[in-house]
């Protein structure tokens, strides 16, 4: 198998990991893509990012309130 982040994944692909990546592991490498776009684009003087590891996600928040949603207009 492949070791990452301290855990042993099994050979072939690998749907999600912990981390939230989907990825590839074969005898000579482990090849990753995230399952998530970093937000780039939204009011950063009043917003903030948080990562929601349930959703494999970032949420983009009011700092004043977190529980409210910042509209996001682009991501990376």
């Amino acid at each position: 198998g492949c070791f990452m982040n301290g855990k042993l994944y099994p050979f072939g692909e690998i749907e999600r990991t912990e981390d939230c990546f989907r990825c590839s592991c074969s005898p000579n490498a482990i090849l990753c893509c995230s399952l998530f776009h970093t937000p780039i684009g939204y009011d950063k003087e009043n917003c903030k990012v948080v990562f929601n590891k349930e959703i494999c996600d970032y949420e983009v928040v009011q700092k004043s309130d977190p529980l409210k949603e910042c509209p996001v207009y682009s991501r990376v």
